[in-house]
């Protein structure tokens, strides 16, 4: 059985059918990546996965328990969060108190101050500046922040929006290798991200989004080989 699954999920702003009738499924262990041009529905359903926006039809099922209805909060306790686009670290909070937010769903110290020690072990540069407000860190240094302040909450599956935006190539290369490694101690993810070499480098499955619709799946190997998908919806046949 899937670890997360998706059926049917529509999202409505408005009159505008933002999502429609996304289906996907994520099993343990996996990188499940989710592509499309700007504006294809990507963010949104992510949002709408972890309840951050209402979805108005579908399913969502993680490790055989549905969410609809429960909150985001519940829905991270359940053992699901998101690293939004866009870092979105509280800048005039330090590196330790973002972390110390991040982990506000274990209701217990010491796995909040063990879970702490394990990103500064997994993330050294936070260590080194644990006292530093995260608005003066870089673009970098704030990425790795915002998954340290994901993880603080010991999720299953991480959901990554567009982890790569707005950083420098080395530091991209630098973020890929960590999502590898995530992945190596266990962890699930579901990534979208326009950097699509990379993420079909580095995930096992993609799904492709297009104004709002899956219009096609299938191993990373098979869309990394597609002339069709690079063309029609990936803009990649030079990058690949």
């Amino acid at each position: 059985m899937a670890l997360l699954s998706v059926a049917g999920l529509g999202v409505r702003y408005g009159a505008i059918l933002a999502v429609r009738d996304v289906g996907l499924t994520v099993d343990a262990g996996e990188i499940v990546a989710l592509l499309g041009a700007n504006g294809a529905g990507k963010t949104t359903t992510l949002s709408a996965i972890v309840g951050l926006v209402p979805a108005n039809a579908g399913t969502v099922t993680f490790d055989g328990r549905a969410m609809g209805g429960l909150g985001t909060e519940l829905i991270v306790r359940a053992g699901m969060t998101l690293v939004p686009e866009g870092r979105r670290v509280f800048p005039s909070l330090s590196v330790d108190e973002n972390l110390t937010l991040g982990a506000a769903s274990r209701g217990d110290r010491a796995a909040t101050a063990s879970a702490r020690q394990e990103m500064f072990e997994l993330f050294p540069i936070l260590a080194e500046r644990r006292g530093q407000l995260a608005g003066t860190l870089s673009g970098g240094q704030q990425q790795q922040l915002a998954i340290a302040r994901a993880l603080m909450s010991g999720p299953r599956l991480l959901l990554l929006d567009e982890p790569s935006l707005g950083l420098a190539p080395q530091v991209v290369d630098d973020i890929f290798d960590l999502i590898a490694r995530l992945r190596e101690s266990g962890l699930t993810i579901l990534l979208v991200e326009q950097n699509v070499a990379m993420a079909l480098d580095v995930a096992d499955r993609a799904y492709v989004l297009a104004s709002g619709e899956i219009v096609m799946e299938g191993t990373a190997a098979e869309l990394k080989a597609s002339e069709e998908i690079e063309r029609a919806y990936l803009g990649i046949a030079e990058a690949v």
